[in-house]
């Protein structure tokens, strides 16, 4: 696959759509949005729409033609002047930041995304998507299978979908599966950011390039940018719905109609961050109700009219057990230790956020400087009266400190990278208000200091993105439209991906993943999250439910058992199914780790003769040297003697 449909056409698609729901979100209020905000708020309508279709499993379906409607009939409405107004230069930093966060997929020419395996959340986001827009949160007619029990740990207890809707729209619409438009997404998401941000930067200086600048740069903090290279969906949605709802604040003070757009953006952020989202909403909300009480009243009840897909799904999460599963203030999740505060400032150079700077004196000085900058930053919001970006940086300070002091590390660090753009545009707004007071030099070095801080951060973060095997999930990709409908199947790779999205039409297992049957090894334990065991390790019985085997091509691992035959092979795994065999009475496993195969020993094998004089017969799985095409050998029991001192992957006594 190409770069264009996933960085091109799907991007192009979403922003269309967008700007469709946007345009008729305007002749509903009466009134146009400001030039940079027509696809964040777009963004946000198409997101609380698909909120409400996803409900019901009978209209789970109808989400992507109704949003399709929508987007045409709003720009029908507006097809002369659907573009008017649109602000070039706010578009110029939404870019720089859209690439600044593909950058290290599109270095690599081919369509994956980063992070693989680092976090593999990201699969389990790939299974939410492909069946909320399917089916919503039924999870009726499903089989046993690790995707199954995906959803089942998520979905039915309520897990937040808000920022995976847009997703599977737009893989719809371009006929992709997803997991190739994943990395393009949180792309998208950044330069949603940089356009709020832009709005929010307004009247720092003269000049809307550098408004374009200042934004363009505080969309990609490094925390936030170490989200993405991650697959942080929810980080990546939540923090331009935070941004949102402060840059629109003021809309709910000037008529009842126009406190719709934001509500519409406090509804999106509820629907990606669940009950989470009342932390962040909060000062706005607060601020409203104390200065204009009527319409405050009237905008929070028609932010909760369009949260109602949250609030329904939050109900199901707080009467779930997972509601505490991060709730130990010891929960790491994949952190290596608890995050520092001051990476909520945006810069942290170093190849990891989890590990500690490359650089700690370079460091410690770069976010000295941030610091100062923050505060001039925030003394000329306060002294210019600049609302809506005192409402964004209370909103931040509001939420982080609140989930930081009472919550686990691993959601404390969610919450630093969603508040990290608030910081990072306060240091460069106060670096740009000292240049524009007079002191051009000191401002220009400052802000330089903070924006290669944060840039030099990003730079390190590309040098590791550990991108996902394109060619090897792909395959997986084939192999599940190919085989759909022969499961169950059993994967013993440590494959996440597999089992969570590409296999799912096959009822796909994996030996050491969330599965539904047990897949014991032979000492009885399961194997550990994350191993890979050899099929010869797991006990027959468990592995003979299955109908098909998806395993690795290595020539390390033993043959499936004689009831399965080889159905299919390509580069990286083979497919295996089971037919009609004699019962196996016996299975003998040969080798080890390091070779499959082993001598089998003289005794072991006249046990076997013995057992097998009162059924049918023996098997032998061979290798010949060095190769992988192991075929299966019949022996009566009187030819026995035959297999001593002989290499075998296992050996199997039978019954006809």
């Amino acid at each position: 696959m190409t770069l264009l449909v996933p960085w091109l056409l799907f991007p192009l698609v979403l922003a269309v759509l967008a700007l469709g729901c946007a345009r008729l979100l305007e002749r509903v209020v009466g009134r146009q949005l400001p030039g940079a905000l027509p696809l964040p708020v777009g963004l946000a309508t198409l997101t609380v729409v698909a909120g409400f279709t996803t409900l019901s499993p009978r209209t789970a379906d109808l989400t992507v033609p109704t949003l399709v409607g929508l987007g045409i009939f709003g720009l029908g409405l507006n097809r002369r002047r659907a573009l008017a107004g649109f602000d070039w230069r706010a578009g110029a930093g939404a870019l720089a930041a859209f690439l600044a966060v593909g950058a290290p997929v599109i270095a690599s020419g081919k369509a994956t995304f980063s992070g693989y395996v680092k976090l593999d959340d990201s699969a389990t986001f790939l299974a939410l998507t492909d069946r909320t827009l399917e089916h919503g949160r039924d999870l009726h007619g499903l089989a046993p299978s690790s995707y199954e029990a995906t959803l089942a740990v998520n979905l039915a207890h309520g897990y937040p979908t808000g920022s995976l809707l847009p997703l599977g729209v737009g893989a719809r619409l371009v006929g992709t599966d997803p997991a190739w438009l994943l990395q393009p997404y949180l792309a998208f998401l950044a330069a949603m950011l940089a356009l709020v941000l832009y709005v929010l930067a307004s009247g720092v200086g003269r000049s809307p390039w550098m408004h374009a600048l200042v934004a363009g740069i505080a969309a990609q903090p490094a925390l936030l940018y170490g989200f993405a290279q991650w697959g942080g969906v929810k980080e990546l949605y939540a923090a331009p719905a935070v941004a949102l709802v402060a840059a629109t604040f003021l809309w709910a003070r000037e008529g009842i109609r126009t406190a719709l757009v934001p509500a519409m953006a406090a509804a999106a952020l509820m629907l990606a961050a669940s009950v989470g989202a009342a932390l962040w909403l909060l000062p706005a909300a607060g601020i409203l109700l104390l200065r204009r009480p009527t319409r405050g009243v009237a905008a929070t009840a028609l932010a909760l009219a369009l949260g109602l897909p949250a609030l329904v799904a939050s109900a199901q999460f707080l009467r779930g057990d997972n509601r505490l599963s991060f709730a130990s203030t010891d929960e790491l999740g994949n952190l290596l230790a608890p995050l520092s505060p001051l990476q909520i400032l945006g810069i942290w150079p170093s190849t990891d956020f989890r590990l500690k700077p490359e650089l700690p004196g370079l460091t410690a000085g770069l976010l000295g400087l941030a610091i100062v900058a923050a505060v001039l930053g925030l003394l000329w919001a306060w002294r210019h009266r600049a609302q809506p970006l005192l409402v964004y940086v209370t909103s931040c300070c509001t939420g982080a400190a609140v989930v930081v002091s009472l919550d686990s590390p691993w959601l404390a660090a969610k919450a630093l990278a969603v508040a990290a753009p608030a910081f990072t545009l306060l240091a460069l707004v106060g670096a740009t208000s000292i240049a524009r007071a007079g002191r051009r030099a000191t401002g220009l070095a400052l802000g330089a200091a903070v924006a290669g801080g944060v840039l030099c951060s990003n730079a390190l973060a590309f040098t590791d993105p550990n991108l996902a095997p394109h060619d090897r999930l792909t395959e997986l990709e084939s192999i599940g439209a190919r085989f759909a409908g022969d499961g169950p199947t059993l994967m013993t790779e440590y494959q996440p991906y597999g089992v969570r999205h590409f296999l799912r039409s096959l009822d796909a297992e994996g030996a050491s993943e969330l599965r539904v049957r047990p897949v014991p090894l032979r000492d009885g334990e399961l194997a550990a999250k994350g191993e890979s065991p050899d099929l010869d390790a797991l006990e027959p019985e468990a592995v003979l439910v299955y109908r098909t085997l998806v395993l690795e091509r290595d020539p390390r691992w033993s043959r499936p058992p004689a009831a399965y035959a080889l159905a299919w092979r390509g580069r990286y795994y083979e497919v295996w199914q089971r037919r009609l065999a004699p019962t196996v009475l016996v299975h003998l496993s040969l080798g080890d780790d390091a070779d499959p195969s082993a001598r089998a020993p003289c005794d072991s094998v006249l046990e076997l003769a013995t057992r097998a004089r009162r059924s049918a017969g023996l098997l032998a799985a061979r290798r010949p040297p060095g190769g992988e095409e192991t075929s299966v050998l019949y022996f009566t029991p009187s030819r026995a003697r035959m297999l001593c001192g002989r290499r075998f992957d296992w050996l199997e006594v039978v019954r006809a």
